[in-house]
C-alpha cells in the first residue's frame, strides 16, 4: 500500500531496516509513491526513461501514454542524454557520531541519504562516485554507473564508522583536485568547521564548473539547545569536558548558530551554490526533492 511505502521516508524506520541496500530502495520506493500522490508528480513518472519535453525536441519523441495518464508531455531518454557525473561527499568525522537520546546519528541519516541519492542516480543512469573523509579524503570511487557498482558504494557507506577529527575544508579540496569532469557534487556534512576555509572550497568546485548542493545535517538538540538543567559535555573529537547550566547559555548558543548557518547559506547563494539544512528527524523526500529539482535543471 502507499502509505507503507510512505514510511520509509522516515530516518528512524529506515534505521530499522536489515541492509544499506533495502535501505536504499524502499526509501526511493517511498520517495516515488509520494511523488505520485503530490503537486510533483510529473516528477514521478518513470522518471528514468523519460524527461519533460523542451521546446526544439521532436514531436515524435512525445510519449502518449505517458501524455494521457499525466495530462503533460514527456520525451523518451536515450544513453547519450543520461551521462551525468555525480560525486556524493560524505563526512565522517568523530563529530558525525552524535546523537541525541531516541535520534539516530548523524551519520546513520547521512549515510541512508547518500545511499538512497545512489540508488536513485543509477536508476537514472547517471553516473556515481562517493568519498568519504574525516580531516582529509579517506576513500574515493570514482563515478560508474553499473548496478553491480551501486553495491560497491553500499558497502562501503555500509561500513562507514565516525572518526577522526573535522576537516571539512581540506578534504573537499582533496576532492576537488581529483575531479577531471564537471558534474553535480553533494556535500553531506554537520560542517563543524571553520566556514571560510569550507567556503574556499566550495568555490573550488564551481571554479571547475561543478554543480553544488550542500546538505547540512545536524541534530535536533544541536539546533535547540533545549538540554534542560545541569548537563555535560564532552567534546567527541578531543574529549574535552565541560560541565554548565544549559539555560543559560541557550540563547548565546542559538544566536551563534543562527549566524553560523545563515552565513553557509548567504556564501552558498552568492555562489550559485544549493543548501538545504537537514537534522536527523528530517523526512528523506526533502533532501530527494532538492536532488531532483537540480537533476531536471540539468537535463
Amino acid at each position: 500500500m502507499p502509505e507503507e511505502y510512505l514510511r520509509y521516508l522516515q530516518p528512524h524506520v529506515v534505521s530499522k531496516l536489515a541492509n544499506m541496500e533495502l535501505r536504499a530502495r524502499l526509501v526511493v520506493e517511498g520517495f516515488i509513491t509520494g511523488l505520485h500522490r503530490s503537486p510533483y508528480h510529473g516528477f514521478s513518472v518513470e522518471f528514468a526513461e523519460h524527461r519533460q519535453y523542451m521546446p526544439g525536441d521532436e514531436i515524435k519523441h512525445i510519449d502518449w501514454k505517458i501524455y494521457g495518464r499525466t495530462d503533460r508531455y514527456y520525451v523518451k531518454r536515450y544513453e547519450e542524454e543520461t551521462n551525468l557525473k555525480s560525486y556524493i561527499l560524505l563526512d565522517t568525522s568523530q563529530s558525525m557520531g552524535y546523537a541525541s537520546p531516541g535520534q539516530i546519528t548523524k551519520l546513520a541519516y547521512a549515510s541512508y541519504l547518500a545511499a538512497s541519492l545512489a540508488y536513485m542516480m543509477i536508476k537514472q543512469q547517471d553516473a556515481v562516485g562517493l568519498a568519504l573523509f574525516d580531516e582529509k579524503l579517506t576513500e574515493y570511487l570514482p563515478p560508474h554507473v553499473t548496478r553491480g557498482y551501486l553495491r560497491q558504494l553500499l558497502v562501503a557507506l555500509e561500513r562507514a564508522r565516525p572518526s577522526g577529527k573535522t576537516g571539512v575544508g581540506r578534504a573537499l579540496h582533496q576532492v576537488a583536485d581529483r575531479i577531471r569532469r564537471r558534474g553535480l557534487v553533494i556535500v553531506i556534512s554537520d560542517l563543524f568547521d571553520s566556514p571560510d576555509e569550507v567556503i574556499t572550497a566550495l568555490k573550488h568546485f564551481r571554479h571547475k564548473k561543478n554543480e553544488v548542493i550542500v546538505m547540512h545535517v545536524l541534530d535536533p538538540l544541536e539546533r535547540s539547545f533545549a538540554f534542560g538543567t545541569d548537563a555535560q559535555f564532552r567534546d567527541l573529537e578531543t574529549d574535552e569536558r565541560m560541565v554548565t547550566q544549559p539555560t543559560q547559555i541557550q540563547r548565546a548558543y542559538r544566536e551563534a548558530l543562527a549566524s553560523f548557518i545563515e552565513r553557509y547559506k548567504k556564501e552558498c547563494r552568492e555562489h550559485n551554490a544549493d543548501y538545504v539544512l537537514l537534522d536527523t528527524r528530517t523526512p528523506y523526500d526533502v533532501a530527494l526533492f532538492e536532488y531532483l529539482g537540480k537533476r531536471a535543471k540539468l537535463n
